[in-house]
């Protein structure tokens, strides 16, 4: 595998992770997803679920196991997230780190290609998966307009976005399709 395979998503989606509908997970033969938390359900300096996210997680876990792997350190603001909508999680997932992923993985009881790892990062979420052989999934932040077409002066524009725009970036420079 080439070394900018690991950041290249499976998928990438030009919208919230509201996106993903049973139609698209069966698409894709997929059977249970992964949550990165923050710039993925909620805006990384907000601790609420909007109705819209709760709404989309009822929904969808009727269907599918869902379990939250934040790389966060409040323990306390992820566990309120994960309480808030009902779902098992990790925090301090220290992806790309492939420790906590895999016992979330081993937890869900399925193959790796059959569960998305979604998340807003190439460089924490997407080379996780990928390491794992998880389908993986390239989502837009919930309160963020930029979308995944970054010039070099975007890359500036926002301390929330700064990494992940230079992600994609860097990305698009070493050929990766975003």
């Amino acid at each position: 595998m080439k070394p900018w395979r690991l950041i290249a998503p499976d998928l990438v989606l030009s919208s919230p992770i509201t996106a993903i509908a049973p139609q698209l997970m069966e698409k894709y033969g997929l059977r249970g997803l992964i949550l990165d938390v923050d710039n993925t359900l909620i805006g990384d300096d907000e601790s609420d679920v909007s109705e819209d996210i709760r709404k989309w997680v009822e929904l969808m876990s009727q269907r599918y196991p869902i379990w939250l792997a934040s790389n966060n350190f409040s323990d306390r603001r992820i566990q309120k997230v994960a309480e808030s909508l009902n779902l098992p999680y990790r925090s301090r997932a220290g992806k790309p780190s492939r420790r906590v992923v895999r016992q979330v993985l081993e937890a869900m009881k399925l193959p790796p290609e059959q569960v998305a790892m979604v998340g807003d990062r190439l460089f924490t979420d997407t080379i996780v998966g990928n390491r794992l052989g998880l389908f993986t999934i390239l989502v837009q932040p919930p309160s963020e307009e930029i979308v995944f077409k970054p010039t070099l002066a975007t890359i500036f524009k926002a301390r929330s976005s700064f990494l992940r725009n230079w992600e994609i970036w860097i990305a698009r420079k070493s050929g990766v399709k975003i």
